[in-house]
């Protein structure tokens, strides 16, 4: 495993508030809840890395939602960028009011890792995410959650939350019973980790790069895990276990013969199952430009994996109805929201409000189903991620990278969306493709148009269009390309298909 030389100290407890600011913060608390006619018996202050935490007790025969309503007055009174009330605290006699400290700590991950709450968890999946408002190191089982749903406006840090968790299962799981599948839209934020693709990473078969950033690769990788998932589910019935853990110690103790019952999972039979963690940066890039053939698999994921230990860690900016469906989200009791830009969005991730009264950089609220806690994520750059990954990529790895069930699409790859021969084809397909070349539009809408069509036959047409290299694949909400130049070219084309459907010799 990796030493703690590799973490830096970013300068925890540098920037402490001092008594005689939490004093006056105190007195001017009081001062504006006593213009409004509101007593208070008792306050106290809780002082954590970014925010500080004041208890108030109020006199008896106060509403509180009389106090729920004056927090701009009170940030007023303050001078601060924002505050949040909690009333009241879950589990205590108190009403919680948040106020941002003018010099906000920074939490290292070093901090976090070196931590006795972290080294002694014993929890499966253990991450270290931040710290408190109470300063204390917080730490969750990623195998209880069992998934999470992580969202927040751009530059909030949801990526350096998500190099957060890799980080801390790095730290405290072995190779042998952990695989990621990174998928990475934007192809540069986890492609640090390709240096442990060896140790730590799963991929398809005779697939080039370990990391996945492009959509067709994301959904065969999705159905491969569905795959590896079903296949998973049977070794569990045949040994009569009930979720991961119990079949793992099974295995250990030797009940269960390794290499046995190939035929419910071909590639190995019975053996020791690591712990698969799929990691989706922007999800709703993928659900853009490939919508149902993403969301299906992810929504089986979400529903079936916990126990046979898949669990899905999805960021997205905004996760609305459109991008991430009720069913889905149902199956993601754990949320994390990094500051949004408004209440609303609040309420969309987390189901409360609060997320839009975060300072940034790191500040976040976390939701578990039935509380929620405000943590600062712990930080970690970019070098010291690299620095753990050359360290590992380093050491002795597997010949080969973990290697997922082969998914091949209906149809064995072949586009079955189209057509597969020249009779096959729409009768109204060179006319379709004249509409499209003359226009160089690329568009379902156009032949509509033009050729008087519903909609379901232009869209297959499209598709038959893809198929013969004449117009470019689906790119979200762009028109797609359209890659013959001119009608001559067409008219070669269309030609040289019509010549490779009369011989018979062309398949």
């Amino acid at each position: 495993m990796p030493g703690l030389d590799h973490l830096v100290n970013h300068g925890d407890g540098a920037n402490m508030v001092s008594q005689e600011e939490l004093q006056e913060n105190k007195d001017r608390i009081i001062e504006t809840l006593q213009n409004f006619k509101i007593e208070v018996s008792k306050i106290t202050a809780e002082v954590g890395p970014t925010v500080t935490l004041y208890e108030i007790v109020p006199a008896p025969g106060i509403r509180i939602s009389k106090i729920k309503g004056l927090t701009d007055d009170i940030a007023l009174s303050l001078s601060a960028l924002g505050i949040r009330i909690i009333a009241p605290i879950p589990g205590k006699g108190t009403i919680g009011i948040e106020v941002p400290n003018s010099k906000p700590d920074v939490v290292s991950m070093l901090a976090l890792i070196s931590s006795e709450k972290f080294q002694d968890s014993d929890a499966e999946l253990p991450i270290a995410m931040g710290k408190t408002i109470s300063n204390e190191t917080h730490v969750f089982d990623l195998a209880k959650m069992p998934h999470l749903l992580m969202a927040g406006a751009t530059g909030q840090g949801k990526s350096v939350g998500l190099n957060a968790m890799l980080v801390s299962m790095l730290y405290r799981k072995h190779p042998s019973s952990l695989k990621f599948v990174l998928v990475d839209p934007k192809k540069v934020e986890l492609s640090v980790y390709n240096c442990i693709s060896r140790h730590y990473l799963a991929q398809l078969p005779d697939a080039e790069d370990a990391i996945i950033t492009d959509t067709d690769k994301v959904v065969n990788t999705l159905n491969s895990l569905c795959k590896e998932m079903d296949q998973r589910y049977e070794l569990l019935k045949d040994a009569q276990c009930r979720n991961l853990k119990e079949y793992n110690k099974k295995f250990i103790n030797r009940k269960i013969v390794p290499g046995s019952s190939k035929d419910l999972h071909p590639e190995r039979g019975h053996h020791y199952l690591p712990y698969i963690v799929l990691v989706v940066d922007e999800f709703a890039d993928l659900i853009m430009t490939a919508g149902k053939e993403v969301e299906t698999p992810i929504a089986r994921l979400a529903q079936l994996a916990r126990a046979i230990g898949i669990h899905l860690i999805i960021a997205t900016q905004r996760p609305s109805v459109n991008i991430i469906t009720g069913t889905i989200k149902a199956n993601f009791p754990a949320r994390v929201a990094f500051r949004v830009t408004s209440a609303t969005d609040s309420r969309t991730i987390l189901d409360a409000g609060g997320a839009d009264q975060l300072i940034g950089r790191g500040d976040m609220l976390m939701s578990t189903g039935n509380s929620l806690i405000r943590l600062q994520c712990g930080f970690v750059d970019t070098p010291e991620v690299d620095s753990i990954c050359n360290y590992i990529g380093g050491q002795r790895g597997y010949e080969e990278v973990y290697e997922l069930p082969e998914f091949v699409p209906e149809g064995g790859g072949a586009s079955d969306r189209g057509a597969s021969s020249v009779e096959e084809r729409d009768a109204m397909f060179e006319d379709a493709a004249r509409v499209i070349v003359m226009h160089q539009q690329g568009s379902t809408s156009l032949l509509q148009r033009k050729l008087k069509l519903g909609y379901n036959r232009a869209g297959r047409i499209v598709d038959q269009l893809e198929d013969a290299g004449i117009i470019g694949p689906f790119e979200g909400s762009k028109a797609r390309k359209v890659l013959i130049p001119d009608e001559v070219s067409l008219e070669q084309l269309l030609n040289r298909l019509k010549g490779e459907g009369d011989d018979p010799s062309i398949i």
